[in-house]
């Protein structure tokens, strides 16, 4: 893999087994090839982390540090990650599959409120039916419905929503870590880009992370007996 860097890079994340946030543009630095440094920080019970206030003012994970200037938001992190980084073509070169990814990225960042509440990651646990729900079911139909559509118009030159690697693959690479966990059922074509996500060198190495991890944080472990 080739590794390039524009500036000095050192990402904050929190855990690797829950912190889908931090998920992203993790697997899109690691998967495009980017140089950085990583800071990993540690959830309370109460799913908080006091110490990010230390790398920015908004006190979430995750920060990237841009030569010690922080960026915060996943979403501001991979607009940033990007625009430094413009030869990776980390969004489709296409204008107009470009606008879909970018609309498709915005609905995952603010929407699908049921799905995440009842089925938060945690990649190390299996917890098959748990959480569904009418509603969660209506987030799963929309966002299979996005992939296969994705897919049908741009995604002919890969496995990938766009064909090649994306912002948008690593915006629902946690999306993939929770029907994985949860066991949902899949049509065939969406169970097959899921599949394609999990098998993305970054997203085996943060899976792998997070499955040796060992702290457990009340507050994602609603299903915890």
């Amino acid at each position: 893999m080739k590794h390039v860097m524009a500036a000095d890079l050192k990402l904050v994340i929190g855990n690797k087994n829950y912190s889908s946030w931090s998920m992203r543009p993790w697997v899109l630095l690691h998967q495009a090839g980017i140089t950085f440094d990583e800071i990993q920080l540690w959830f309370d019970a109460a799913g908080r982390i006091a110490e990010a206030r230390r790398y920015s003012p908004a006190g979430q994970v995750p920060v990237l540090l841009v030569d010690d200037a922080p960026v915060w938001d996943s979403l501001a992190i991979c607009e940033t990650v990007a625009e430094l980084f413009p030869e990776q073509q980390l969004w489709p070169a296409d204008a107009r599959a470009r606008q879909v990814a970018r609309s498709i990225c915005a609905e995952m960042h603010a929407g699908f409120r049921k799905l995440r509440g009842a089925m938060p990651m945690s990649i190390r646990a299996s917890l098959p039916g748990k959480g569904m729900s009418a509603d969660v079911q209506q987030d799963i139909d929309c966002i299979v419905a996005i992939w296969q559509s994705c897919r049908e118009r741009f995604g002919g030159q890969g496995e990938m929503l766009f064909g090649r690697f994306t912002v948008a693959d690593a915006y629902y690479a946690p999306v993939a870590m929770r029907f994985m966990t949860y066991a949902v059922p899949l049509p065939a074509a969406a169970q097959a880009y899921a599949d394609a996500v999990r098998a993305l060198p970054a997203v085996q190495e943060w899976m792998a992370a997070a499955r040796s991890e060992t702290a457990f944080v009340a507050a994602d472990e609603q299903y915890a007996t």
